[in-house]
C-alpha cells in the first residue's frame, strides 16, 4: 500500500546507497549544463544535499509516451466528445456510492471549507474515478521527462520537479516510487507536488498528509484547495444563457485564459441573457461550448467557475466537473 510507504522515514543515506548500488558516482561531464544548474539551485537554494538530486535523476527515465500524451490532451477535444469521458452512468453510480461511504467525511470537509460535498466528489471523480485509476507512470520520470526534454513547458515543470523532491523530503515520500499520471499529478485528487506542498492538509489527525492513501485527507484537501482559491460558499459556478442576435460573441468569449474578463451587467449590456442573483458587479465571462450539430450552449462563468479552473485550466472541465456534481447531487437519496 502507498500509504503505509509514506508513513516509513527513509533517510538519504538509505536512499542513495540503494541507488548507487546500481549506478557508480557520476563526475560533473555526466550531466548536461541544465541538469547541473539544477542540482547546483537544490542545493544551493533548497538545502537538497546534491547527491539527493543526482541519485533522483540518474534513476529517472525519458518517456516518449508522456511527451506523446501531453501534446494531445482531452482538453483540445470539443465540448461534445469531452463530456462523454466523464458524465456517464458508471461514474455516476460509483460517485454516489462513494459519497454514501464518505458522507461523514465529506460533511465535515463542507462545513470546514465551506466547499458541497457534490463538487468534491465530482472532482474525485473526474480526476481519478474516485481513487481507482491514480496514473501508472512514475511522477518521477513525468517530472523529468517534461522538465528536461519537453521545451514548451520545461520551465514549469522543472519546477514541480524541484517541488516533488522537496516535498518526498518534507513528507518521507518514496520518490522513486510514486506513481501518477503523465504530467506528474497524484493521489486520489492529482494533485501537482506544488499544490501537495501549499494545500494538502492532515484531515484525519494522523500526523501524516497523505493524498495517495489516505481518502479523508484527500477529501480535505480538495476542499482546502477550493478554499484558498475563494470559493464561496452557496454561490453558483455557472448558469445557462442566451445570446440576442447582435451579441458580440467572439469578442465576449476571448480573452486571456480563464480570467473573468467581464462583469455580470455588462453582459447583461451586450445582450447576454442569464438569471442570477449575484449583483451586476460581480466578475463574469461567457463561455462557448461546441455541441454534436455544430451548434453551441453558451453559459455565463461566475467566480466559483474561477475557482474550479485554478485546479485544471481548462473550461471543458469545469463545466464537466459541474456537470456531474448537479447529477450527484440531483441522483442521490
Amino acid at each position: 500500500m502507498i500509504s503505509s510507504l509514506m508513513c516509513k522515514p527513509r533517510t538519504f543515506a538509505a536512499l542513495t546507497m540503494a541507488v548507487f548500488a546500481f549506478n557508480p558516482v557520476a563526475s560533473a561531464d555526466d550531466w548536461s549544463a541544465e541538469e547541473q544548474a539544477f542540482i547546483q539551485e537544490l542545493e544551493q537554494d533548497y538545502q537538497i544535499p546534491r547527491a539527493r538530486t543526482e541519485a533522483l535523476l540518474r534513476d529517472a527515465s525519458k518517456s516518449q509516451e508522456i511527451i506523446d500524451a501531453i501534446t494531445r490532451p482531452w482538453e483540445a477535444r470539443p465540448w461534445h466528445e469531452y463530456y462523454t469521458i466523464f458524465l456517464t452512468e458508471r461514474r455516476l453510480e460509483a460517485g454516489i456510492e462513494f459519497w454514501n461511504t464518505h458522507e461523514e467525511t465529506l460533511n465535515r470537509a463542507a462545513a470546514t471549507y465551506g466547499v458541497a460535498p457534490e463538487i468534491i466528489v465530482a472532482i474525485m471523480g473526474v480526476e481519478t474515478f474516485y481513487g481507482t485509476i491514480m496514473g501508472r507512470h512514475r511522477v518521477l520520470d513525468a517530472l523529468y521527462t517534461l522538465g528536461f526534454h519537453y521545451p514548451p513547458r520545461q520551465t514549469f515543470f522543472r519546477g514541480e520537479l524541484r517541488q516533488f523532491i522537496q516535498l518526498s523530503e518534507e513528507e518521507n515520500i518514496p520518490a522513486n516510487e510514486i506513481l501518477g499520471s503523465y504530467a506528474g499529478a497524484m493521489g486520489f485528487g492529482q494533485f501537482i507536488s506544488s499544490s501537495y506542498r501549499h494545500y494538502a492538509v492532515d484531515f484525519d489527525g494522523d500526523g501524516v498528509r497523505d493524498l495517495m492513501g489516505n481518502v479523508d485527507d484527500a477529501i480535505g484537501s480538495v476542499a482546502n484547495y477550493f478554499a484558498e482559491h475563494r470559493w464561496q460558499a452557496g454561490q453558483p459556478a455557472a448558469v445557462p444563457a442566451w445570446i440576442s442576435e447582435n451579441t458580440p460573441v467572439a469578442e465576449l468569449t476571448s480573452g486571456r485564459g480563464q480570467t473573468l474578463t467581464h462583469t455580470v451587467g455588462e453582459l447583461h449590456e451586450q445582450g447576454v441573457h442569464f438569471i442570477t442573483a449575484l449583483p451586476d458587479s460581480t466578475k463574469a465571462r461567457l463561455f462557448a461550448f461546441e455541441e454534436a450539430n455544430g451548434n453551441f450552449s453558451y453559459w455565463v462563468g461566475l467566480p466559483n467557475f474561477y475557482a474550479i479552473t485554478r485546479y485544471n485550466h481548462s473550461p471543458l472541465y469545469a463545466m464537466a466537473v459541474l456537470q456531474l456534481s448537479k447529477q450527484l447531487r440531483e441522483h442521490r437519496k
